[in-house]
């Protein structure tokens, strides 16, 4: 047999609906990893799980045993709940044996890492003989005998089972009805015993052609094998025969495509033994030195994701910090005070995202920069322009030339120093110092010439000029920033867009998932109510799991109000009510043959010390003999409804003898069908959630 390749290929890594055959514990822990996967699991288990009491020399052989030997998971639970003792030394099978001793407290624990013959291995390492027997705990049936296989050592092993793992006399509710529905894309089997007892269930409820839509999917070739005759869609085995090897084939099924048909398998170890098998094939965990190759993941291809979103939100945020901090130098004094943080108020919850009132916000809180840079550069520009011509007009009043004013008695000093020093330079050396004054009248015809300017005011008109040109720069580059924020602004409303389009395909999908899981749940606890009203048990705790899940389900809330008046006591079981009916014939025979005479009261109570009355379904007439032995029949046949309806209509006088055990009789109607009602309008359920 071959295994189906799915890495690489489309269509693999779906969403499965998967059939869980493992007994109740088991098939809860495997049900939460595949939910966390993804999956939807529906929970049928084929074996009861029972753990047995221990035998009363029980302690007495713990404490002369050298070491415990536990080949499987639920013989660690059974050996914790035998004995308070955590501190004797224990050899496990595999890693998950292992762990779940650890678990349950024992402190001396060591893994095979691998099957039976590993355990048998380990323990012919690691003890001696000499020092003690060992105690083998396990199931009533076992796929390996370690007396027999390490009895050549010299060890003495005594075997005590403490648990039994009891098969399903049939198909579970839960898989009846989610195959009548065909809402299953796999079911998984974890021994040949499963697998062989699955396979007997389904032929004697009549549903093996709804297989032709369901993979098989074994922890090993040897569990798969009972199915060969069964027309599934496709049979696989696990890689290696381990629970996480089985995980790992799901991602790899192919939810629909031309391999659809292909049957596949592995020839492969054995199988674990946290299930009892009654085949022979000695129960396996992995050894990590296996050189088997590990298939390779499955590789699952998305688009951007949510996180995508994320870091792309990241990005554009930094670019926009990354703007701000670069003109941050040349921003208004209060805005960099809120941008400091000075002023700032509590901040306020954090509204839904509004896409339009982003942009609108965005373009507003831009806008308003724009407007307060301008005005203030604007504002700081007329100041330097009323400056610019404050100084010039003091040159020109200076110079005499604005209004009819003298000339500055400093410039005309100056301008008189001036001509003297050019004096002296074109040869006049013979004149003396103090003649100098005399030249002062030259500057009276200095009015018709413009004065120089002199040179701290030519310094302070440099200084006005390159600030107001340092001013229209930084204009410049506010306007450059506030461009660049507004691509960013809408790159990031391009960018929320598209992830709340993502978050709202992921929430339909998120609410299918919740509503198959729902419809998952529903039909597993209706089949417990069916189970307890059938076994005549109280309920209550189930009806308490089931009424959230039907909350806001008018047809749903009433079959689980019907069944609430039941629920504490439970109902007369179908068996008591075969048991009782011959009793209760008999007494209504003889008040119908009574009268009030002596004689007859006599005879009735003759009668009903004594039956003497027909029984079988080919008693003829409408008489009350004749309509007790057809109810009699239909209860031996099991059809209580129509047993129910012939003792209704027998004449008044019966009614005595037969009102106690018709109430009991139509309470189990009712919670029947309140629970068969509750599982089919859940396969309803489960099948719109397709």
């Amino acid at each position: 047999m071959f295994s189906i390749a799915s890495a690489g290929r489309p269509g693999y890594g779906g969403v499965m609906r998967v059939l869980i055959t493992r007994p109740e514990r088991e098939a809860t822990t495997l049900a939460t990893a595949l939910a966390e996967r993804g999956h939807v699991p529906v929970i049928a288990p084929l074996f009861h799980l029972e753990i047995l009491r221990p035998p009363a020399d029980f302690a007495t052989t713990l404490s002369a045993c050298q070491a415990v030997l536990l080949s499987s998971a639920n013989g660690a639970r059974a050996f914790a709940a035998a004995t308070e003792q955590r501190a004797k030394p224990v050899l496990a099978v595999g890693d998950t044996t292992a762990s779940t001793a650890e678990g349950l407290g024992f402190v001396s624990v060591t893994s095979a890492a691998g099957d039976a013959e590993a355990l048998a291995e380990l323990a012919r390492r690691r003890l001696d003989p000499k020092a003690g027997p060992l105690l083998h705990i396990s199931g009533v049936d076992i796929a390996h005998d370690f007396a027999e296989s390490l009895a050549p050592a010299g060890f003495d092993v005594r075997r005590i089972p403490l648990y039994e793992a009891r098969e399903a006399g049939e198909l579970p509710d839960s898989a009846r009805a989610a195959l009548q529905a065909r809402a299953l894309d796999v079911a998984i089997f974890f021994s040949p015993r499963a697998s062989t007892l699955f396979a007997r269930l389904v032929e004697e409820a009549g549903l093996a052609g709804s297989l032709s839509t369901v993979t098989a999917l074994a922890i090993s070739a040897a569990a798969l094998e009972p199915l060969s005759a069964l027309p599934f869609r496709a049979t696989v085995a696990a890689q290696r025969p381990t629970r996480q090897s089985v995980l790992d084939e799901i991602e790899r099924l192919p939810v629909a495509g031309p391999w659809a048909d292909t049957a596949a398998g592995v020839e492969g170890p054995s199988i674990m033994s946290d299930t009892p098998s009654s085949s022979q094939v000695p129960p396996a965990e992995p050894a990590s030195e296996s050189p088997r190759v590990t298939p390779p993941p499955v590789q699952v291809r998305r688009g951007v994701g949510v996180a995508g979103a994320f870091v792309t939100g990241v990005i554009a945020a930094c670019l926009v910090l990354a703007g701000a901090l670069i003109s941050l130098p040349y921003w208004p004094a209060e805005i960099r005070a809120l941008w400091q943080g000075k002023g700032a108020t509590a901040a306020a919850p954090v509204p839904a995202i509004d896409l339009q009132q982003v942009r609108q916000d965005a373009a507003a809180v831009a806008n308003a920069s724009v407007e307060t840079v301008r005005k203030d550069l604007g504002a700081r520009l007329d100041e330097l322009e009323k400056r610019l011509r404050a100084t010039s007009a003091a040159i020109t009043e200076r110079s005499g030339t604005g209004g009819t004013a003298g000339p500055d008695p400093a410039i005309a000093e100056l301008r008189a120093k001036v001509e003297a020093l050019e004096g002296r330079a074109a040869g006049a050396a013979t004149s003396a110092p103090e003649q100098a004054p005399a030249a002062a009248p030259a500057p009276a015809a200095a009015p018709a010439q413009p004065p120089a300017v002199t040179a701290e005011q030519e310094k302070e008109l440099a200084t006005l000029r390159l600030e107001m040109a340092t001013l229209r720069n930084t204009l410049q580059t506010i306007d450059q920033s506030v461009a660049v924020q507004r691509d960013q602004t809408r790159l990031l409303a391009e960018t929320v867009e598209k992830a709340r389009g993502e978050a709202t395909a992921r929430s339909a999908g998120e609410q299918k998932a919740m509503s198959t899981a729902r419809a998952s749940a529903i039909i597993g606890i209706a089949a417990r109510l069916s189970a307890a009203v059938s076994s005549g048990l109280p309920f209550a705790t189930d009806l308490a799991l089931l009424t959230p899940l039907v909350q806001g389900d008018a047809k749903l809330g009433e079959s689980t109000a019907a069944l609430q008046a039941y629920a504490q006591t439970g109902v007369a079981s179908r068996p008591a009510l075969v048991t009782e009916f011959p009793a209760v014939a008999k007494a209504a025979l003889a008040d119908d043959l009574a009268d009030d005479s002596f004689g007859e009261r006599l005879l009735g109570k003759v009668r009903g010390l004594v039956s003497l009355r027909r029984v079988g379904n080919d008693v003829e007439g409408d008489g009350t003999e004749a309509k007790l032995a057809r109810a009699e029949a239909a209860l031996d046949a099991g059809d209580l409804a129509k047993a129910v309806a012939l003792v209704k209509s027998l004449p008044p006088q019966t009614a005595k003898a037969t009102a106690g055990w018709l109430s009991r009789a139509e309470a189990h109607l009712a919670a029947k069908q309140a629970a068969d009602q509750i599982s089919a309008q859940a396969v309803t359920l489960l099948g719109a959630a397709k």
